[in-house]
């Protein structure tokens, strides 16, 4: 047989599904923003698919809001511009709002995949990104000596895609999606230490928050399960990330308290507190200025350069004001806060209704994935970036689609290839 006609079978429309969703969920602690080319990639490919008939498009209730939901926010952002008289300044702008509006168009080529399939993709791409996060975390923290920064290049932007993988192992592990709890633990534990390693004070806080969400989630599969063991298994994994982690933690925690001290005392704004209390008074009082439609995204980035030399007397100037909801505020008033907030709510909505009404394991593990989405991009967004960084953007897409499908919505035919071509579910579990 041909080798190309060999390949052109094994590659069908469900195969290269799998192959993409491997991409997406091993690269964003490893790979850094290859994740980006991938997903845009992808759903620029699936736009030609659908203009030409070889897919549907998938519209079912729990998309359809989340589409409206992020339209709303992008429609927010441009209306600031309009407003503002900046549409022309502010275009090159535009074009990570393409990531999120990319969101319905990436939903119906993602739902030809059975969902059991997806799920443990998702987990088992997820073991190996923590280990790989981990592998450089050590080298980079060290061996050059600085705070592991992943394929990320940022170390906060690292520790957040690293704690969803973290998650993804531990929700593997206790929803019994994957079989073999050992190795999942082994690696959501090695995502643990890489988040660490990394420094970011903001993740370590999501952290726990995020696992503790997982646990109740998955609550039930204790009900048998030896509680004495279950407890000595934690205790030893918590005292071994402490000891690991504890030159890192007492660094950092020695940096904070200085930081605080220097602006406390000395009003001192030049330290990584002071940067940051110094963009939240900027923002606030921005956002006082035109708290409806705010003042662009061009026009944020002029009034956080000039606030910083009129106020503090110092040259700084960032992109953004390091807590996403203020962001928001000051580029596109209210309207864009309030329509930002509402994709985290539509999310949080539609994984609260399967979880509350499911009791199939794929559907709830996309409940999972959902929430642990929402509580690290809020707590971490609290201090940094909310949206607004290619890799976070398309991380954030990747885990809202995929965890969106899995848990409320209907898995579709790719045109061109017949039912017995799709794994089953019953095969998946057998």
């Amino acid at each position: 047989m041909n080798p190309f006609t060999s390949l052109r079978r094994h590659l069908t429309p469900t195969q290269i599904n799998i192959y993409f969703s491997i991409v997406c969920f091993f690269s964003p602690p490893v790979l850094g923003s290859v994740v980006s080319f991938v997903f845009n990639g992808g759903a620029l490919w699936s736009v030609f698919l659908l203009a030409t008939g070889r897919r549907r498009f998938n519209i079912d209730r729990p998309m359809l809001a989340m589409t409206i939901a992020i339209c709303a926010y992008c429609a927010a952002v441009v209306l600031a511009s309009i407003v503002n008289g900046a549409l022309g300044a502010d275009l090159k702008y535009f074009l990570p709002l393409i990531t999120f509006l990319f969101f319905p168009i990436s939903y119906s080529t993602w739902s030809i995949t059975q969902k059991i399939t997806l799920a443990r993709i998702a987990v088992l791409a997820s073991a190996a990104a923590c280990c790989g996060a981990l592998a450089i975390a050590i080298v980079q923290y060290h061996w050059i000596g600085t705070r592991a920064e992943g394929g990320a290049g940022n170390a906060i932007v690292f520790a957040t895609v690293t704690c969803l993988a973290a998650m993804m192992c531990l929700a593997g592990a206790l929803s019994g999606i994957v079989k073999g709890w050992k190795p999942l633990a082994g690696s959501a534990l090695a995502g643990v230490v890489a988040i660490l390693l990394s420094g970011s004070r903001i993740i370590w806080l999501a952290l726990p928050i995020a696992a503790i969400a997982v646990v109740l989630i998955n609550r039930r599969r204790f009900a048998d399960a030896n509680l004495m063991r279950l407890a000595l298994i934690a205790g030893a994994a918590c005292l071994l990330v402490a000891a690991i982690g504890f030159p890192v933690i007492m660094e950092r925690t020695d940096f904070l308290f200085s930081d605080w001290d220097a602006l406390a005392t000395k009003g001192d704004h030049s330290t990584a507190i002071g940067l940051r209390v110094a963009m939240w008074e900027i923002g606030v009082g921005a956002f006082r200025e035109m708290p409806i439609f705010g003042h662009g995204i061009s026009g944020s980035r002029v009034l956080m350069k000039q606030g910083f030399h009129d106020q503090f007397g110092m040259t700084a100037g960032y992109n953004h004001y390091h807590d996403g909801f203020l962001t928001a505020a000051v580029q596109a008033g209210l309207l864009g806060a309030l329509s930002l907030a509402a994709i985290f709510v539509v999310a949080a909505r539609n994984a609260a209704k399967t979880l509350r009404l499911s009791a199939d394991p794929a559907e709830r593990f996309g409940a999972t994935m959902i929430v642990v989405t929402v509580i690290t991009y809020l707590i971490g967004g609290l201090t940094g970036i909310l949206v607004g960084q290619d890799l976070l953007d398309s991380t954030l897409m990747v885990f809202l689609v995929s965890g969106t499908y899995l848990a409320c919505g209907r898995t579709v035919s790719p045109i061109g290839e017949s039912a017995a071509a799709i794994p089953s579910a019953a095969g998946q579990r057998s």
